[in-house]
């Protein structure tokens, strides 16, 4: 009899909701984006148990959540979304009823500020489209550089694990940075780096997301994710316009076209896809399917896309088919690029349109010349994979960042190293909750 009771008993507690399980998630992906330390509306912040715990104008969140969620006070959360699911409110219902407890394991509750004791890997950075600033991930935040790479202008703090990707508006008065943190959620960040101030954020999936591509005429921000699924976000607003599901893998980056009205998606699933950017609707693939797709990038006044794969090649591709596809129709083809020494992992495209830089698991990034695929040069110094490649905005320079932290700038003539800095502060102790 007492070994059923106590199997009961451990039933019962499993079956029970907890706050870091079953809350937590609920919150990063419905109720964040507009209750957080630098965007709180109604002066209430959900990003961690003390903070949601002790409520905002509206009075103690625990003790009116389920009010809003329901509907029973208005305005029902979350605002301009679809309802919670009937499910999730149980799970506040049960969790409440329990006590509201937090049971978050004890480092996912420090809210102590990130300390570096060495740079972390660099998986994205870009230049402002004035060349003025360089922007490069840290962890759980963006850095904002001065292009000489002597003073931090901001550090753009959001609550996303990982930033992936950073992509700039044409004006230069929105950065978008795409990422999250793994098994739990995707987000977009949106700033304006002018002045660091936050502007909004979407959370999306319930993994991290890659590729951010703010469109040329800044209003949308296209990004893919691991869960297959594509995602158009409205930049005024931070609203999501749509998501397909067009891909069979992860997808890893996205670039829109000239106008802004098409995009192209490249995926694990080995197909660059060509996408209406207003409704999402599938307009065609590409590409002929070859190896996985890892990276994309345009061409700055041609709706042509250079794209990399994991089996090293990259390929040269009009967005546009000439004729009617047929079965193994390679039409858009114009030129492939030799094989690199490692996966590609970065692109990108000179704004005069006359070099490609591809950098990858391969300590060097290999500069091509667009119109003959022939290689130009190669840009040396890094003593481990590149993940990270970005031409300033007069084509004069290259930043690349990758396995060991450091960021290069180098002469994109000459291949020249210029410049090699870390990206973040360092602290030469050991402090609780270091990042590292």
């Amino acid at each position: 009899m007492n070994r059923w009771i106590f199997l009961l008993a451990t039933a019962t507690l499993a079956a029970q909701s907890g706050y870091f399980r079953d809350i937590r998630p609920i919150l990063q992906k419905q109720c964040q984006g507009c209750h957080q330390p630098a965007n709180k509306m109604s002066d209430l912040d959900v990003t961690s148990y003390d903070a949601f715990k002790k409520g905002g104008k509206r009075g103690t969140a625990i003790a009116t959540v389920v009010k809003y969620l329901t509907g029973e006070t208005q305005p029902r959360m979350p605002l301009g979304s679809p309802e919670l699911a009937a499910a999730d409110i149980a799970k506040f219902r049960e969790w409440i009823a329990a006590g509201a407890k937090d049971d978050s394991p004890v480092e996912s509750s420090s809210s102590q500020p990130i300390v570096y004791l060495q740079p972390p890997v660099i998986t994205a950075l870009r230049w402002s489209p004035d060349g003025s600033q360089l922007a490069v991930n840290g962890n759980r935040e963006v850095i904002v550089h001065s292009s000489d790479g002597k003073r931090i202008l901001h550090r753009l703090a959001g609550k996303a694990e990982r930033i992936l990707s950073i992509s700039y508006s044409p004006k230069g008065d929105l950065l978008a940075a795409g990422g999250g943190t793994p098994a739990q959620f995707g987000e977009v960040q949106l700033w304006d780096p002018r002045n660091g101030k936050f502007l909004r954020s979407a959370t999306l999936t319930n993994d991290t997301v890659f590729g951010a591509a703010v469109s040329p005429d800044g209003s949308k921000v296209s990004v893919g994710a691991a869960d297959n699924t594509v995602h158009m976000i409205d930049t005024a607003t931070g609203k999501e316009l749509f998501k397909n599901s067009n891909h069979e893998g992860w997808v890893l980056g996205t670039v829109f076209g000239i106008d802004s009205k098409r995009f192209v998606t490249v995926s694990r699933d080995r197909a660059a896809k060509l996408t209406d950017s207003n409704t999402g609707a599938f307009l065609e693939n590409v590409n002929l399917l070859r190896g996985e797709l890892t990276a994309v990038t345009r061409h700055p006044k041609k709706d042509v896309v250079a794209i990399g794969t994991e089996d090293r090649y990259a390929f040269v591709y009009m967005m546009d088919r000439p004729r009617n596809m047929k079965i193994a129709d390679d039409t858009t083809l114009i030129h492939k690029i030799d094989r690199q020494d490692g996966a590609i992992t970065s692109m990108d495209w000179s704004s005069d349109g006359s070099r490609i830089a591809i950098a990858g698991l391969s300590p060097v990034v290999n500069l091509y010349n667009a119109d003959t695929g022939k290689l130009a040069s190669q840009c040396k110094g890094h003593s481990a994979g590149i993940y990270s490649v970005a031409f300033s905005p007069d084509g004069k320079q290259l930043a690349t960042g990758g396995f060991d932290g450091m960021v290069r700038v180098y002469n994109a003539a000459t291949c020249q190293l210029q410049l090699t800095f870390s990206p973040v502060p360092l602290s030469h102790g050991n402090p609780t909750g270091a990042g590292q």
